[in-house]
Parts: structure tokens; sequence; C-alpha cells
């Protein structure tokens, strides 16, 4: 009820602050809105709220002082009557960027929006955002409230009400002129779809940069043209016009961004790296920077700066780019000497005229005056899209002469093809003719050779098979050698058992499994590296050493593994040696430590020393033995044939060890490498 009452009363205080009323249904045709005495002005932040306006007192009389500025916007007040006895439709027709109508009925306010940022979804007329409806009840006065903004903080005019019959006449009149505009944008995006789709063909088929660079050009250019659509009376732009803003801050960038494409067009399509690889990088960079240039300025328009801030960034940008622009162009025709040049300066000349002419409009505002030839609709935007068309025609028609120039390079290529091939068949038969000659020449001469190299042949033949002997007496060696290992380790395994060792016996098993394996991989090649012999001959001083127990000990002193990767020798060569200082000279020892050493030495040319302080080889053959040892025979024979077979020779030397009073240290065998 109280609220009731302070609407009422502001109402009554609002009524009564106005010096008088304006009629709606005796509106002829327009009415100013400018200077009338009826009409009362306030302004105020754009912050400030609807109810806190109602409440100001401070209105004054409505002159051209008060426009809508950046930071604040303006309020006009006044009543309207409709003395009729039926409901009168009046319309405001204003081009600020937003409008917002508060209009009373029934002691509250209908609040109405317009204008070119505002959501097509949230205006009160769908299809122009300039007029906003205001209906008027029979016999009914209102107040009303217009708050009026804008984001460019540029004068557009003030606004007016138009009667009915004045809004219709308006409007036709307004798309009559607007009719040469519309259809030029639609000549214009119909032409850029056409030509996109034949130019989406050819990178399909011919997927070449020239062409992607082309579409997007042409698409961007498409984009643009909806965006500057969307500012016409056409139906056919308002999807876009759920998001002005969005879209009135991608004006720039689009523009920009097909600008990119089409400075890597161009280096495309005149093949400038032939001709000049400096320009050829600064047109590159200046690609790249318009792309920047695009992001950069969308993500400042539409998130942090105003728009007066804009407007400078766009005329500073032009006043750079456009003499860049002008100085690459006289570059390129100085440099490129492309068939396709001309089409490169005639549209390149649309499009700077068209682009100079639209900045000269924009900074002078001379479409704005009453009048003047430019005086339509998205003037600026037309005037820039014709260079722009007028360039897309020279481009497209480039295109097709440089299939036709690509076309005929290729039948000149063939028919140089077919003129190489005949060539190098002539070539080809005479020196056919000259072979013959060569032939003839040569066969007397080969005949004569032909006996001494069948001699060669036999005497080959007769070494090649002694060759394979040896090595087959090699095989037969070493096939020996693997049996004689195998037992004694078999004998090693049964004692472990006997003694009931069993753990130990199946840890000697596993062991000696692994070691059996890589022995008989091993066995099959003709030399192995000194370094795989060494990991054998580990494995095989670990098997012993479980077999012997503590009492048994050896140490390997190697400097570098590495180092013995770069020798070969006869696989399983060391074992044997091992085997026999440990069954024939530690086994039958009295001594609490039995020691092995092998040491390889790599200081000079390999050696390899094995020694052990066992009882020595006069004592181990006074002792009655079960079995005879062949390993030592067979290493001796496996080095003769090997040293036979190969370019270097391995050496064994046996020494004994003996104490001062000839008593046995042990025994020293040295192989040493002798290239």
């Amino acid at each position: 009820m109280k609220t009731n009452v302070l609407i009422f009363c502001l109402f009554i205080f609002g009524l009564t602050s106005l010096n008088g009323q304006i009629v709606a249904d005796s509106i002829p045709y327009k009415l100013e809105l400018l200077a009338n005495e009826n009409v009362k002005v306030l302004r105020a932040d754009k912050e400030t709220s609807f109810e806190n306006i109602r409440q100001k007192t401070s209105w004054l009389s409505y002159d051209s002082l008060y426009k809508p500025e950046l930071d604040t916007s303006i309020w006009l007040q006044f009543i309207i009557e409709n003395t009729s006895q039926k409901p009168t439709e009046i319309y405001l027709y204003s081009l600020e960027d937003y409008i917002t109508v508060y209009v009373e009925n029934d002691r509250s306010f209908k609040e109405l929006k317009n204008g070119v940022l505002v959501p097509l979804s949230e205006r009160a007329n769908k299809s122009e955002h300039f007029f906003t409806p205001l209906g008027i009840g029979p016999q009914e006065k209102s107040i009303v409230y217009i708050k009026l903004e804008t984001n460019s903080g540029k004068a557009i005019g003030s606004p007016v009400i138009y009667s009915e019959r004045g809004y219709w006449e308006f409007s036709r009149n307004l798309y009559k002129e607007e009719e040469s505009a519309i259809g030029f944008l639609y000549l214009y995006i119909v032409s850029l779809i056409t030509i996109f789709v034949f130019t989406l063909v050819f990178w399909i088929r011919l997927s070449e940069k020239l062409y992607f660079y082309y579409l997007g050009y042409l698409f961007f250019q498409l984009v643009y043209g909806f965006l500057v659509l969307k500012g016409t009376m056409s139906p056919f732009g308002d999807f876009i016009n759920e998001a002005p803003v969005l879209v009135n801050n991608l004006m720039e960038p689009v523009q920009f961004i097909f600008i990119g494409f089409y400075v890597f067009f161009i280096q495309q399509l005149l093949v400038v790296k032939k001709y000049d690889k400096l320009l050829e990088r600064i047109l590159y960079y200046l690609g790249l920077f318009c792309f920047l240039y695009a992001i950069t300025n969308f993500v400042f328009s539409h998130l942090l700066l105003d728009a007066k801030y804009m407007e400078q960034m766009f005329l500073l940008v032009r006043f750079v780019i456009l003499p860049i622009n002008f100085i690459l162009i006289i570059w390129i025709i100085y440099k490129v000497k492309h068939p396709l040049l001309i089409y490169f300066i005639v549209g390149q000349t649309f499009f700077f005229v068209g682009a100079i002419l639209s900045t000269y409009l924009s900074i002078n505002y001379v479409h704005l005056i009453p009048g003047h030839v430019f005086n339509f609709t998205e003037s600026l935007n037309i005037v820039f899209q014709v260079g722009l068309l007028a360039e897309v025609y020279c481009f497209s028609l480039a295109l097709g002469k440089n299939v036709f120039l690509l076309q005929k390079e290729k039948e000149e290529i063939n028919v140089e093809l077919i003129k190489q091939l005949k060539e190098n068949q002539e070539i080809q038969e005479r020196m056919n003719r000259k072979l013959d000659k060569k032939v003839s020449q040569k066969s007397y001469e080969l005949l004569q050779l032909y006996s001494e190299i069948e001699k060669e042949r036999e005497q080959k033949t007769k070494d090649d098979f002694n060759k394979k002997l040896k090595e087959t007496e090699m095989i037969a060696l070493r096939s020996q050698m693997n049996p004689h290992f195998i037992f004694n380790s078999m004998n090693a395994i049964k004692s472990l058992i006997m003694t009931s060792r069993n753990e130990d016996a199946i840890t000697y098993l596993d062991d000696f499994s692994s070691l059996l394996r890589s022995i008989l991989y091993n066995s099959n090649l003709k030399k192995i590296t000194v370094e795989e012999e060494l990991e054998i001959l580990e494995l095989y001083l670990s098997l012993e050493q479980s077999r012997m127990g503590k009492e048994f000990v050896y140490f390997i002193e190697v400097a570098s593994k590495e180092a013995l990767s770069q020798y070969s020798i006869p696989p399983l060569l060391l074992q044997p040696i091992v085997e026999n200082a440990i069954w024939h000279g530690l086994q039958p020892s009295l001594k609490s430590l039995k020691k092995l050493t092998i040491t390889f030495d790599t200081t000079e040319n390999l050696k390899i020393i094995i020694e052990d302080n066992g009882v020595g080889r006069e004592a181990s053959a006074k002792k009655k033995k079960l079995h005879t040892s062949k390993g030592t025979s067979i290493v001796h024979d496996r080095l003769k044939w090997y040293n036979f077979l190969n370019d270097y020779k391995i050496y064994l030397t046996i020494t004994d060890l003996v104490e001062v009073d000839g008593s046995s240290l042990g025994t020293r065998i040295t192989l040493t490498y002798d290239h």
C-alpha cells in the first residue's frame, strides 16, 4: 500500500513538474523532441537507476548541448496524451546504441529496449533497431522516460517521435534508399560464395597452399559481408544480431584476418620467393602482424578498452599499414616479373583506392553529411567492399590464368621431355654401336685371358677347399671340447648329490643350464668377442665356486670391458684352460685357499694371463687319473687352425711357478695377441 502511494505521489509530482504534454493523436508526421518545451532533459551516470532518475528535480530544457557520451547518458522526460477514443501507436526514432523507454501504464512503468547494440531477442522492435513503438491507450495520459546511451561517443542526432503514418512512410522511404546498398551486399555475398565453392573444389583436388590462403581470404570476406549486412534493414542478417556487441567488435579483426590471408596468397600466387627472398620475408611478417593485430584488437575492444581508444588505434594502424602497403606494392612491381603481376596491380589498385576512400570518409565524417553522395547506409564499409569485390574478381581471373599457365607449362615440359627422349634414343643407338665395336675388339683379348683365368680359378678352388677343410677340422675340435666340458660338469653335479649337497646341486644345475644355453648359442659361431667369452667364463667360475665351496676363490682383473669388445676369439677357448687349472691344478691341492687369477691386460695388444696356486703340471702328471684330459691339446689344435685362417695370431705359453727350493707355486698360462 505504501509503495502504491509513493508511486502515485511521484507520478503526480512528475506531472506537475512538467509544463505541458505531447498530444499523441495530434502528431501529423513527426515531432522533434529537441528544443521542445514539453521535453525535459537530465544528464546522469550510466549506472544511475531509473528509480533514482524519477526522484530527480533538476530537469532542464532539452537543447543540442545534451548528447550521450561514453561515460554518461541523457534522460528525456515528457507527458504524452491520447485524446482520441481509440489506441494510438507512435514510434520513437533514435540511432543511439542503447535506447531504454519507460512508459507509465496503470501507475506502473513498462520497460522497452532497442538500439543497435541491444540483442535481437530483447528489442521492442525486432525489425528495426532505431524505431521503438509506444502504444498509448484511448483517453490515456502517460509520463515517458527515455534513456539514451552510446558506445562510440559519436554525435548521431536527436530523437524524434513519428506518428504511425509517418513511421510507415519513413520506413518505406528508408528501405528504398537502402535497396541499392542491400542489393550490392547480396551481390557481394553471392559472388564470394560462388567463387569460394570453386576454389574449395580446386583446393580439395590439388591440396596447394595457394588455394587454402585464397579460401581463408574469401571466407573472412564473407563474414565481413554478413557483419555489414546486419546494419541494414535486410532480414537476411538478423541471425547475427543476437550478440550485437560481439559482432560490432569483430568488424575490425575480421578485416585484418582476410588481409593476412591475402598477403600469404600473394606470396604464393606471384612466387615472390623466386624473385626476392627479403621481400618474401617481409610479406610473411606482414601477414603474421595482420593476424596478431586482429586478435589483439578483438581482445582489447571486447574486454579492456573504451571505444575512444579503439578509434585512435583504428586510425593509427591505417596510417602505418597504408604507407607500408603502398611501398610493398611498388617493391613487388619493381622486383617480381611473374606473368600474373598485372592482375595483382589492378586488384591491389582497387583495394587501395577503396581502403583510402573509406578511411578518408571515416576521418572527416563525410558520410554523415545529408545529401552527400556517400550519405547512405553502411557507406564506409560498402565503399571498401566495392574495392574488395573488384580485387576478388581480378584474383579469380588470375587463378584461372594460373591454371592456364600451369597447363601450358605442363605441355611445354611434355614437348621438351619427348624431345629429350628422342635425343636420348639417338645417343643410346650411337653408344650401342660404339659398344659393339669395343666388344669385338675386346673379344680377342678375353679369349687370351680366358686360359689364365681358368688356371687362377682352379688354384682358387683348391685354396678354398683347403680353407674349408681347415674350418671343418676346427669345428670338429670344437665339438670335441663341448662334450668334455659337459662331462666334467655332470661329474660335479654328481659329486654334489653324493655328498648330500642337494640345494647346491639344484643351484648348480640351474646355473649350468644357463651356461649351457650360452655355450650352445656360441658353438655355431666362428668367433666371438673377448667380452662375450668373459661373460661365459664368469658364469662357469661361479658354478665351480658353488661346487668347491669357500676354499676356492677367483679374481678377474680387467680395466675396461669395452676394450675387450675390440678383440675376437674362438668361442669357448678360455673355459677349458680354466677348467683344466681347477680340476688338475687346484682340486688335488691340499692348500687351505685355492686361488685362481685371470688378468686381461689391454695396455698394448691384448694379453690374457691365467694363474693358479695349484699342484703344478709335474705333480698333476704323476697323479693317477680316471679320465685323460684332452682340454689342453684341443686348445692347442684350435689355436693352430684359428691362426691359419685369420690375419692376426694368438700365442699360448705355459709357465711353471716354483719356489727357490723347487717346490711348486702353481701354473701360469698366457695368451698373447699379435697383429
